[in-house]
This record gives C-alpha cells, structure tokens and sequence, in this order.
C-alpha cells in the first residue's frame, strides 16, 4: 500500500518538475507566450498535489480516530473512491478486521473468565496496590463481604477498619483465617494472596474462602470424639462404684447383729455408702445427658410444612407462655412455605431456642417472642428466626454459647444450643446469633 503510494507522489513530484523546468527555459528564452499554457498546468499541478495529500489525510484522521475509539466496526469504501485511495483504504479495512477478529477474541476470553470468577464460591479481589483501585470483585466476595461495590480498597476502611489492615498487610504466597462481621454474625474466611506486575503498577489478587460450615464441622466431630471418650470413662468408672456401693450396703445390713454395740459407726458408714451411691446414679445420669450429643447420626428428611410445624409448636409452648405471661407472634411469609427436613429435630431445636427466649425474657415488663420463618431471596434455601426482647448475651459470651459445658445459666447445662448446631450441620445448615445486651437476640437457623 505504502509502495504504491509513494510511487503516486514521486510521479507526481517529477511531472511537477518537468513543468517547472520548461517553464524556467521559457523565461530565459522570454517565450512568454507559452506560459500562457504552462502556468495553468503548474497551478493545476499544485491543487491536485494539495488535493491529493488532503485526501490521504483525512483517510488518515479517520482511521486514526477509528482506532483510538476502537470503533473497528467502520469500513471504508474501496468501490467508490478515487483510484489514488483505493488501496489505502482496501489496507486501512484489512487492518480494522485483523483489531476486529483480535478484540472479539479478547472479549470472548475475559466474558468467559468474568462467567468462571462469577461461578465459584471463592471470593476474588484484586487492586492495584499504589492507588488502591479495585480492579475487579466478584459476587462471591459481595455476599461474604456483605457488600455491592467497592470502588477502591480503601473505601473498604470505613466499613471494617480490622479487614482493611488484614487485607493490605496479606503478603503474597501467605494465608490467614479473617473474621469478618456481618449483620447475621461472624463469617470466618480463609484469606490468601498473589501479586503481579504489568504497565509499571504492581497489582494484588486476594482470595477469599468461607469457612465457617467447615470449620464448625470440624469443631463438631472434635467434640463428638471428646465426649465419647468422656461418656466412655466416666460410665465404666463410675458404675463399678455404684454397685460396689450397692453391694457394701447390703453386706453392711446383714452384718448389723454383730455391731449392736456400735451403732453411730453402723449409722456413719451406710449414710457414707448412700452417698457414694446417690452420686454416683447422678453421675451416670450426667454422662448419659451428655451423651445425647453423639445419639444424632443422619436425619430422616421429607418435606414438611411451616406452617404445620409452627402450629405445633404453639400447642406445645402455649401453656408455658400463658403461664409466663409471654406474648408468642407467629410471622409466615408464605403459608405453603415447605422444606425437606427432620421435623423431630428441627422441633426440637426451636423448643431449646423457645424455652431460652422464654427464660431471657422472664424480667421483662412486656415479654416478647417471635417466630419468623422466610425464604432467602434467589435461592431454595429458607431462613427461621427465633428473637426476643429479653435480657441479651454479653459480647464477651458470643463466642462461647454453642460450646457443649457452656451455659449463661446458673441451672443451665450447656447442652442446647450445641445440640442445635450439630442438628442443623446434620441438615448441611448453620445456626447464627445477633444479640444486644439488656436489648434482645436473635437466633436465625439457616436451612
């Protein structure tokens, strides 16, 4: 293309000359009367000179301007131009569609990776480092964030002081477990990074992965295996006691007609054995109560109503609130609102978070409870809430409430709240808590 236009402008740069050499030998020789004609073709020889490097040009800008826009959809037409722009603009639409094919395949690609970071669970961030301008954020990180946008990194310190240090101070190749606070509790998430560098800017791409359901799984089989040792040696100590204390009592009895003479030691040692006795029933009892925790091995899921359930439980706790002067609101987004699950189990977990709101409300002027259940916007999945106006949980105490052992009770026994984690883990769910102290809490069960 080039070739054949320099050749275009070296025969008009020779024509041109010629004219003006015959036109300087016509002055010498002053035969002015042939310049009548040539001077007409000298000016003729400089406007189609002019008009041939305005139109190259113009071609030129548009071209140009096509490309700084990446408008490579434009097309010049070859057809109907003039013989000297034909090929220019055959080249300028060869090179548009060589940027068209390759744009279309950059676009393909990043769609297909925009689609694929859009897919997985995993949270991705990445920014550039300097600046602090988010790159790119995907929706998985939105929900574990709690978040919609995220223009630069440091707008995220406004919203979590603690995630924005952690995340700047996350060194590449390096991982960490984050606690992030959101409205329905704390998300624990496993956060890794990687850097890179391209146009002279140093970028950082951070992954976030949510933990929580695997790492109260694994807290759960742990004390699962604790308590089964437990419960093991405490039955096989205590039992041997209470039957050698069974078996002292009676020997002892028999033996009375012969400690006649002594029966304040006869007194002692049976009230000592029926002590030994007593306590250790109550301690075969304690390990029985708590071996409770491991009975649950797989539920029996078929779809069951809200609704039904609901009403079940308010025949159930009614003479309870009554008697309490607790006022129970039943609130069902959806009357046909169904899910698969194990009733029994699932009943129980909200008789437990029931009888809790009952108990934290008992010092209330106007005690109240209510009883929620909603489906989760985009999804099958389904949200009940239990919450109450009561006496709330101390921030200090949030993270040792599902604890099996643990109890804010003087008379409590640690066992209700774990076993409703453990139910709802059976049901591939989780259990979460908000709660303001002397406010109120709310326990959500996410199914």
């Amino acid at each position: 293309m080039f070739k054949r236009f320099e050749l275009r402008i070296l025969v008009r740069v020779i024509f041109m000359f010629l004219v003006l050499c015959l036109a300087s030998i016509t002055v010498i020789q002053a035969q002015y009367i042939y310049l009548i004609i040539l001077v007409p073709v000298i000016a003729w020889q400089f406007s189609d000179f002019y008009r041939f490097f305005r139109k190259t040009q113009d071609e030129l800008e548009q071209f140009v301007e096509s490309i700084h826009y990446r408008d490579f959809s434009r097309h010049f037409d070859v057809s109907h131009a003039p013989d000297e722009l034909k090929t220019m603009r055959k080249g300028f639409n060869d090179i548009n569609s060589t940027f068209k094919v390759i744009s279309r395949e950059k676009e393909t690609q990043y769609l297909y990776l925009q689609k694929i970071l859009e897919l997985v669970e995993t949270g991705i961030l990445s920014y550039e480092v300097e600046s602090g301008d988010v790159v790119w954020m995907n929706d998985s990180l939105k929900k574990i964030l709690g978040i919609p946008y995220l223009k630069t990194l440091h707008s995220l310190e406004k919203r979590d002081v603690y995630l924005f240090q952690e995340i700047n101070q996350l060194q590449p190749g390096a991982g960490k477990i984050l606690s992030i606070s959101k409205d329905n509790g704390i998300v624990k998430v496993l956060a890794s990074a990687t850097g890179f560098q391209t146009d002279n800017k140093t970028y950082k791409l951070a992954a976030f992965q949510n933990v929580n359901e695997a790492l109260d799984e694994t807290e759960a089989k742990a004390w699962q295996k604790l308590l089964s040792v437990m419960t093991h040696e405490i039955m096989n100590s205590v039992a041997p006691i209470s039957s050698l204390a069974d078996t002292m009592l009676s020997r002892l009895q028999k033996a009375t007609d012969f400690m006649l003479e002594q029966p304040a030691a006869v007194e002692d040692l049976e009230l000592g054995i029926e002590t030994i006795r007593r306590r250790s029933e109550g301690l075969l009892k304690f390990a029985e109560t708590y071996r409770n925790l491991n009975k649950i091995i797989s539920p029996t899921v078929k779809k069951v109503y809200l609704r039904d359930m609901f009403e079940n439980l308010h025949q159930l706790m009614l003479p309870t609130l009554e008697q309490k002067n607790v006022e129970l609101e039943i609130i069902l987004q959806n009357p046909d609102l169904s899910y698969e699950l194990d009733a029994t189990l699932i009943e129980q977990v909200l008789i437990n978070l029931l009888v809790n709101a009952i108990e934290a409300v008992k010092d209330k002027p106007k005690p109240r409870i209510q009883l929620s259940a909603f489906s989760a916007a985009g999804s099958s999945k389904i949200n009940i809430k239990v919450a109450d106006n009561g006496c709330g949980i101390p921030a200090s105490l949030m993270d040792r409430i599902f604890i099996p052992f643990f109890s804010t009770r003087k008379n409590g026994s640690g066992i209700g709240l774990s076993l409703c984690q453990q139910i709802l883990l059976l049901h591939k769910g989780n259990i979460q808590v908000q709660s303001v102290e002397n406010e109120g809490s709310v326990f959500t069960l996410h199914l």
